[in-house]
């Protein structure tokens, strides 16, 4: 493709940058923070230490990236592209676009045909899987959860059946009340890894149970966060309809409403939500036709 002026169109970098250890920052991350022509960071301060922590002058114009002008931003970025540069996008940590700005960017080059490549850099969802000690042949990235606990509990339902190993970026500050409602969604017995300041020189990887991180969580934990769940088990509880029935009522007993008894006990058993949900209906169909 070629720009307005006939030259040809640029290209948009993708550079992953250390999740903590400056020295993990990839060998051609320096090249290209000194040659790009537009640099757009997420946090132009931390841009600065980085380029300070790596000896690097940047030639070209820096501009901020980040959520709350990705939208503005993205059409001065993409006719710098048309227009011949190269637009080297950087974020606080980790690859652009993975839970940070950069994905309306990228779509938006792929639209125009621009030349979209990438710096591969560090990874917190790819370290905290290798660190985690669970399965990581198969794994799903969540992402932050709802920080709504209303919200956070359904989108963890919706994930209640899944096999795969689940990763989920978490604050600090809400990670207790997540331990929580993920030992109450998936089980407490369900085994986790909370990855705590990835390569830095604090690290620490707590695992355990999810009731026993739950509580560990409840004493305070600081830092950037990761956690890494195992997925549902493939061999269901061996349990009938009408102790199926039986844990949804203890659980109504104890308040929680119908719909989500269900999926409580449906996920600590591994079985599918729809199979528990018919062995209570057949239930009160019995009772009811019982004289």
């Amino acid at each position: 493709m070629t720009g307005t002026d006939g030259t040809a169109a640029g290209t948009l970098v993708l550079a992953g940058t250390p999740i903590g250890d400056i020295a993990d920052a990839p060998p051609r991350l320096a090249a290209e923070l000194a040659g790009a022509d537009v640099i757009a960071a997420e946090d132009t301060r931390r841009l600065r230490r980085l380029t300070q922590g790596l000896d690097v002058q940047p030639t070209g114009r820096v501009v901020s990236y980040f959520e709350g002008n990705e939208t503005a931003r993205t059409p001065e970025l993409v006719e710098a592209l048309v227009g011949g540069a190269r637009v080297l996008l950087v974020t606080d940590a980790g690859m652009p676009s993975v839970s940070d700005p950069g994905y309306r960017l990228v779509a938006a080059a792929v639209e125009k045909d621009i030349k979209v490549t990438a710096v591969p850099g560090p990874s917190a969802v790819l370290t905290a899987l290798a660190l985690s000690g669970l399965p990581v042949d198969r794994f799903c990235f969540e992402g932050f959860l709802p920080r709504k606990a209303g919200e956070r509990l359904s989108r963890l339902r919706e994930v209640g059946d899944e096999r795969r190993t689940l990763v989920f970026f978490e604050a600090p500050h809400r990670l207790d009340d997540t331990l929580a409602a993920m030992a109450e969604v998936f089980g407490a017995e369900r085994r986790a890894a909370v990855c705590r300041e990835l390569t830095k020189t604090y690290e620490e990887v707590k695992r355990g149970p999810l009731g026993e991180l739950a509580v560990w969580a409840a004493e305070g934990v600081r830092g950037e966060i990761t956690v890494v769940v195992e997925g549902a088990p493939d061999v269901t509880e061996s349990l009938d309809a009408e102790e199926l029935v039986r844990r949804v009522q203890v659980r109504e007993e104890a308040g929680e409403r119908r719909k989500e008894a269900i999926a409580a006990v449906a996920a600590d058993a591994g079985l599918p939500k729809r199979e528990v949900f018919d062995a209570v209906v057949a239930a009160k169909n019995a009772a009811r036709a019982t004289p």
